[in-house]
């Protein structure tokens, strides 16, 4: 059938429906009982009574009942009690014609029936107030679930017979007392007192509207689980009043700004923050209207057990932190979030998302497990994960030391790390163990700030879509996360690269025992390399890696092996601990709801030892041991090059690697230099064996010339070692039958910043007001001179290192730029350094 002759059809087809409908409708303004048969309308004022439904854990132990609405969470009050505000939101919101229609809106009525021709079943609604009433009071569960066109028709005769015998005041009263509000709030007394712990009269317009915009879908606007789809929703409904006309623009924004404090009405709960989130799964799962038929027994997979010493550690440590001493008022955490997984299956053993559910100061019953916040360095294991991907090793070596690095709109970034010291040659095992800062971001830029957002959606982690405007501090946690997704991406490390998809219902059944619903088998999806999942196992796990970042004896360290990573965000605002064996992943996170920093916390003093608290109590019996995989290899290594050691190399471990990354050079930054033992010279042709002695010598690359400087570590040996070979020393970096770094140039400024603005002060002497500049030379060449150029006329000429001067300061905008020449004439020239001197700002008027 051609495109055209469809469409003439359907339009018979539908005007051959508005004409039945027409006719119908005229039948029922005329003789209501004749055009369908009515429900007696006494004792409409009832509300029907539902079976509870009981919310359990693995064991079969009551975690929450859900209690029907006329038990206690069902409160009516009368029209006059409810805030005109939420009155107005409401009718904004579900039915704009709310006072003109007759309690069915016939344009929305054959504009649904046009869709549902259109699709062939019963797609949109076009439900009034009034509808949603009448199919409240007199279908039952069975009808209102079904979705026909008879029941569509048997609700607005209902709709309009309401209409006539109770009024429109009487039924925005009756609707407003019995509508669902999610969170097992029904009517607008439950929902306020719910979520904002106060009666309805005293809810202000920011509260109105964030409230009528959750009976349309509850679950997914639930401001507890998912903030941002209910701060839209409550965009959306302000908008909806001003175009009826009920408040103006000015007064719609300013609600929006408003800030939210939620609390809860207190009943009987355990486990709070993971039964809701069950009730919202399960109304996902079997519907809204199963739920409120009650009679369910919803199995899940918490461990009761756990659940409870798990809040016990978290509530212990926090009191911990907060006590006062003679030294400290506390460090000021009041929050704080715990996730236990088993990465075998993805079941969630214990949740708890706060303190204190009911404790509204905090805002308690905010779920902070799904709360988005910096994870810090808890992120950086997926950068080396990464990393390994792209041919690097736990043994591949990278310069810790000083690097400008420049963000998209040309700005210099320098990043420190934690201790504010820098640490040389360091093998990637040691810098992620050990948290370097420097490495993580140099790895980054390595390999591609793209790679670690593609690696993050493989393992379960959503929130890092924007690469090039995050930019490389991506790696030491400058995104938001939550707690739930980070958790499951090192759930995907616990169980070797296998995708792992949390679950919270293990399976649900009726009140005679029928099976309604059973979670799917866990998925065998391999998202990434099992060798490269244990090599980032195998870092976090080595203790003797982590000393030079912690120390020994810190609260990562357990009675079994488990690997474990720490966060801290700047200010102390976050900080994190996420760590896992093969049979339990734990994720605790400690900060303040209201984004208030901490006192002097960090991830190892604030979540680390609710994670050790938590890990032990995870774990009745030692675990087993990490498996190592296939196609790895162990190999020893120079530990300050990365590569096979020679003779010479000092320091030799073993390390492991992906088979086809392991090194085969072999390194040249450690050589041996003969000196003469009676004169101390360097040995000549003519220096008798006997007195020939052997000393170590270290090249050190170009890179690490100015930190070894710094430490006393360059050799007078260095340049007679240079001479004895032509081969320049192994610079530092990736596997070496990968060089993924860029060679250094011969000639750099390394100080001042490329780009940098130093202001003038009024309470310094001028003459003491200095830059220090600083030219780094290859030590591979031997220089005749090395000059500074200063807007392109030579400042000052070194005949020898160092290559450093401190240059009186004076305002105006210069380039700096370095040139050499070496003593075989060969002439070089540094990338140029634009920075700007300025006067300090005055303030005028």
């Amino acid at each position: 059938m051609s495109s055209g002759i469809r469409r003439r059809v359907i339009g018979w087809a539908a005007a051959s429906v508005a004409l039945a409908f027409a006719l119908w409708v005229g039948v029922f303004l005329w003789r209501p009982s004749y055009a369908l048969p009515l429900p007696p309308i006494q004792g409409h004022e009832a509300f029907r009574a539902a079976p509870s439904s009981l919310i359990l854990d693995r064991q079969g132990r009551l975690i929450y009942e859900i209690i029907s609405p006329q038990e206690g969470m069902h409160r009516p009050v009368p029209l006059s009690e409810i805030p005109l505000a939420l009155q107005q939101a409401v009718i904004a919101t579900e039915d704009a014609s709310f006072y003109q229609n007759p309690g069915l809106d016939l344009r929305g009525i054959l504009r649904a029936a046009w869709i549902n021709l259109r699709y062939r079943k019963v797609v949109s609604g076009g439900s009034t107030i009034t509808q949603q009433l009448a199919r409240s009071l007199f279908l039952s569960p069975e009808e209102r679930a079904r979705q026909s066109f008879w029941r569509k028709a048997q609700e607005a005769v209902l709709a309009y017979y309401l209409t006539r015998s109770l009024g429109k005041e009487t039924i925005l009263e009756r609707y407003l007392n019995t509508i669902y509000f999610g969170n097992m709030a029904y009517g607008a007394e439950a929902a306020a007192r719910a979520y904002f712990g106060k009666p309805a009269s005293q809810l202000d317009l920011a509260e109105c509207a964030l409230l009528a915009g959750l009976p349309q879908a509850p679950g997914a606007y639930n401001p507890l689980v998912n903030w941002e789809a209910a701060k839209a929703r409550q965009e959306t409904v302000l908008g909806l009043m001003v175009k009826a006309g009920y408040i103006t623009p000015q007064e719609a924004e300013l609600a929006y700004q408003e800030p939210l404090h939620f609390a809860s009405t207190p009943f009987p709960i355990e486990a709070p923050h993971f039964a809701m989130l069950v009730r919202e799964q399960t109304a996902q799962i079997l519907g809204q209207e199963a739920l409120e038929r009650g009679g369910l027994r919803i199995h899940t997979t918490l461990d009761l057990d756990l659940q409870r010493q798990a809040e016990a550690h978290l509530r212990r440590h926090l009191a911990a932190l907060n006590k006062p001493s003679s030294r400290s008022e506390g460090h000021n955490a009041r929050n704080a979030a715990a996730l236990v997984l088993d990465p075998r299956d993805g079941a969630v053993l214990a949740m708890v998302g706060s303190p204190d559910y009911f404790d509204a100061s905090i805002d308690g019953a905010v779920n902070a497990v799904f709360a988005l916040r910096q994870p810090g360095s808890a992120l950086k294991p997926f950068t080396y994960a990464a990393a390994f991907e792209a041919g690097y090793s736990p043994g591949s070596v990278l310069a810790d030391v000083r690097t400008v690095f420049f963000t998209k709109e040309g700005a210099p970034y320098v990043p420190v790390n934690y201790d504010r010291r820098y640490h040389g040659p360091v093998s990637l095992r040691e810098a992620l163990a050990s948290s370097y800062n420097v490495v993580a971001v140099k790895l980054l830029d390595h390999i591609g700030v793209e790679r670690l957002p593609e690696m993050t959606r493989r393992v379960g982690i959503t929130s890092l879509n924007d690469a090039d405007r995050l930019g490389l501090a991506m790696t030491l946690g400058g995104v938001e996360v939550s707690l739930w997704e980070l958790t499951r991406a090192y759930a995907v490390l616990a169980a070797g690269g296998r995708w792992v998809e949390p679950q919270t219902i293990a399976f649900i059944e009726d009140d005679r025992g029928q099976r309604l619903y059973t979670a799917p088998a866990p998925p065998e999806r391999q998202v990434l390399d099992a060798r490269i999942a244990y090599l980032i196992t195998n870092i976090l796990a080595d203790k003797q890696a982590r000393i030079p970042g912690f120390g020994e004896g810190s609260a990562l360290e357990l009675p079994f092996p488990a690997a474990v990573k720490t966060g801290t965000t700047s200010a102390w605002r976050d900080n994190w601990t996420v760590g896992y064996t093969r049979e339990r992943v734990v994720g605790v996170w400690v900060g303040n709801a209201d984004n208030t920093s901490m006192r002097n916390v960090s991830g190892v003093t604030g979540a680390a030892p609710i994670w050790n608290a938590i890990m032990q109590s995870a774990h009745a019996q030692p675990p087993a041991p990490f498996v190592e995989p296939e196609g790895l290899v162990h190999v020893a290594v120079c530990t300050e090059s990365g590569l096979l050691p020679s003779s010479a190399c000092p320091h030799i471990r073993e390390e492991i690697f992906l088979a086809e990354n392991a090194p085969h050079k072999v390194c040249t930054m450690h050589r041996f230099v003969a000196f003469d033992a009676a004169s101390g010279a360097p040995a000549g042709p003519e220096t008798p064996p006997e007195r020939r002695l052997l000393r170590r010598v270290t090249l050190w690359p170009d890179e690490l010339r100015p930190w070894a400087e710094e430490n006393g570590l360059l050799s007078p040996w260095e340049e007679y070692a240079l001479t004895e070979t032509s081969e320049a020393p192994t610079a530092a970096g990736p596997s070496p039958e990968r060089p993924l770094a860029q060679a250094q140039p011969p000639l750099r400024l390394t100080s001042p910043d490329p780009y940098s603005i130093f202001i003038l002060s009024e309470d310094i002497p001028k003459d003491a007001q200095k830059l220090e500049i600083a030219v780094l030379a290859s030590a591979s060449l031997r220089w005749r001179y090395i000059a500074l150029l200063i807007n392109g006329q030579e400042w000052h000429r070194w005949e020898a290192p160092p290559y450093r001067l401190l240059w009186p300061l004076q305002e105006g905008d210069y380039v700096l730029t370095a040139v050499g020449e070496d003593v075989n004439g060969q002439t070089f020239q540094s990338s140029p350094v634009p920075i700007r001197v300025s006067l300090p700002y005055v303030e005028k008027g």
